[in-house]
């Protein structure tokens, strides 16, 4: 093949590259500008699940009811999940700032490699402090009636559910919702949902 036609195979590969980042961005962006809003689940106002969730970095376990007294905000996310790329940053910012007031994040990889699931976390950066499990068997997802990712939900201090997100989230919406129910606020469930992922 000619040096000639090999640049224009270059340039071409170039262009649809640039041209397919500029639609991913744009896409990406235009989500930040939807209304997020909760939306109704049959959790809602009722116990957390009392399910066992393995740590995504070893074999033990945990609960969420072990988080009694926190306001716990229990992410559904997975490597494959082109949203959760999009709120993970919100996610680990909304950890780190409200850390010291008692609110735990707990981020429960679903229907992913364990492997990738960490690769996810190295390249994006893990949330501190921030509790990571991985649903074996999508035991807990069916206990939260999971539809797709991401999916996000939010218990108060007596571990009971008060809301649900299908969609991404974004920084300003967590600090309203964690907020309100800082506040003993009751948060009204909508039933708009955004877009979610299925695998």
């Amino acid at each position: 093949m000619s040096n000639d036609r090999r640049s224009g195979w270059l340039f071409w590969g170039v262009v649809v590259a640039a041209v397919g980042v500029i639609v991913l961005g744009i896409i990406f962006t235009s989500r930040f500008d939807r209304d997020i809003t909760l939306t109704q689940s049959p959790l809602i106002d009722e116990p957390v699940p009392d399910v066992k969730i393995r740590y995504l970095d070893s074999t033990d376990e945990f609960k969420l009811t072990d988080y009694r007294g926190d306001i716990v905000v229990v992410n559904f996310w997975a490597s494959w999940c082109l949203n959760c790329r999009v709120e993970h940053e919100a996610l680990n910012a909304a950890a780190a700032g409200y850390a010291d007031l008692g609110v735990s994040f707990v981020g429960i990889a679903y229907q992913d490699r364990e492997s990738a699931s960490r690769a996810f976390l190295e390249e994006l950066g893990r949330g501190d402090p921030y509790t990571y499990g991985i649903d074996e068997g999508s035991r807990v997802a069916v206990e939260f009636g999971v539809l797709g990712l991401p999916e996000t939900f939010f218990i108060d201090r007596d571990g009971i559910v008060r809301g649900k997100v299908s969609g991404p989230l974004n920084l300003d919406f967590l600090s309203r919702t964690i907020e309100a129910l800082a506040l003993g606020e009751a948060i009204d469930p909508q039933t708009t949902t955004d877009e979610v992922e299925n695998r």
